[in-house]
């Protein structure tokens, strides 16, 4: 898959959807950057530079970083050599303010969003995705109810320990973030819905097959860009 145009994606997905993964996986086959608005985040403050210091004023005050501190990262962050030819933006825009104001940003240098694709999972998959997880409080062996379950539910099988979940595994810590996210980010997608630029994947399918939906969805919008 070759781009001859910077190509910028927008990966939508609940928590759970395996949005992250995805996006590493596009990325490194596009050969352009993951940009994730959680790692911004932490760079900046890491490193103590002047957005990072200007959202920790607000972070130590107990406020909301505002906007334009996050697309002012987000903008500094696609100005680098490294995303000349597109990036991949994971967790960010999170509102329809922040979508028009990357859309503004974009348009400055010429480009714009190829497309947005959208890893579509049930609330019952997100669920048992993200509240499955247990550990042992000896080894730290982490388990999966789905994905690596212990021999004997609720057992360690290294030594017998009687598994725990921590506070963010549990089901109802789960259901809290989901519906944050949906509350949230609705209106985001069909935002792009009626720009034309979303398109849904089944995120129900395995790494692999979604990796190859969105292998599908993004050469075609790819070629279509190179029109």
């Amino acid at each position: 898959m070759a781009a001859t145009s910077p190509i910028y994606i927008i990966l939508l997905g609940a928590p759970g959807a395996g949005k992250g993964t995805q996006a590493r996986l596009l990325a490194e086959k596009l050969s352009i950057p993951q940009v994730a608005s959680g790692d911004l985040f932490r760079e900046n403050l890491g490193n103590n530079t002047p957005l990072g210091l200007l959202a920790k004023g607000y972070i130590d005050r107990g406020e909301l970083v505002p906007d334009d501190v996050t697309i002012r990262m987000v903008q500094e962050r696609l100005h680098r050599s490294d995303a000349v030819r597109g990036a991949i933006l994971d967790g960010f825009p999170r509102t329809i303010a922040q979508a028009e104001a990357l859309a503004r940003v974009l348009a400055q240098a010429d480009r714009r969003i190829a497309c947005v694709p959208y890893i579509r999972v049930s609330e019952k998959s997100l669920l048992a995705r993200l509240s499955g997880r247990w550990i042992c409080p000896i080894c730290q062996t982490t388990y999966h109810v789905l994905y690596s379950p212990p021999k004997v539910s609720g057992i360690c099988d290294k030594d017998g320990s009687i598994l725990y979940q921590r506070p963010d595994d549990t089901e109802e810590t789960a259901r809290n973030r989901l519906q944050v996210y949906f509350q949230q980010t609705a209106p985001l997608i069909e935002y792009y819905r009626g720009k034309g630029l979303l398109v849904e994947v089944d995120g129900e399918q395995s790494i692999e097959a979604v990796q190859g939906a969105l292998d599908d969805v993004v050469a075609q919008h790819v070629a279509r860009l190179a029109l």
